[in-house]
């Protein structure tokens, strides 16, 4: 069940080339919703769950972040796994040194909580809940 297309799905944000991006700039970083589907419906046994993507343009190209959800409730949905963001950026320190993906994962989960991502959500699944 695919509730919204993406305009490329979500996994293959790991390809795109790589965006080296200072941490102290992750803030003007202004991610847009690409797209969010419902990969599984959920029933009596399974939660509803699916993906999101985002995505900004920046002068160096195109950054996109991509994440499992999870809906925990009606009206409540969280990240699947705080562990598995999916992204092009390579995040670099003021040094201009490479982030470990260990280390970038707090600057990445940080800019996650940082969108109204949960809100695109409630609003695919209010579609997809309206189409049943």
């Amino acid at each position: 069940m695919q509730s919204k297309s993406h305009a490329c799905p979500p996994w293959t944000v790991r390809a795109w080339p790589p965006l080296l991006w200072q941490v102290e700039n992750l803030r003007p970083l202004l991610l847009r919703h690409l797209g969010t589907r419902v990969t599984n419906p959920g029933d009596q046994l399974s939660r509803t769950a699916g993906q999101t993507i985002w995505a900004a343009a920046a002068n160096e190209g195109q950054a996109g972040m991509a994440w499992d959800w999870i809906q925990l409730s009606r009206g409540l949905v969280a990240m699947a796994d705080p562990l598995s963001v999916v992204t092009n950026l390579r995040l670099v320190n003021p040094d201009g040194d490479v982030l470990s993906p260990l280390e970038s994962l707090r600057h990445l989960n940080e800019i996650v909580h940082a969108l109204p991502w949960q809100d695109e959500v409630e609003r695919v699944l209010m579609v997809s809940e309206q189409a049943a």
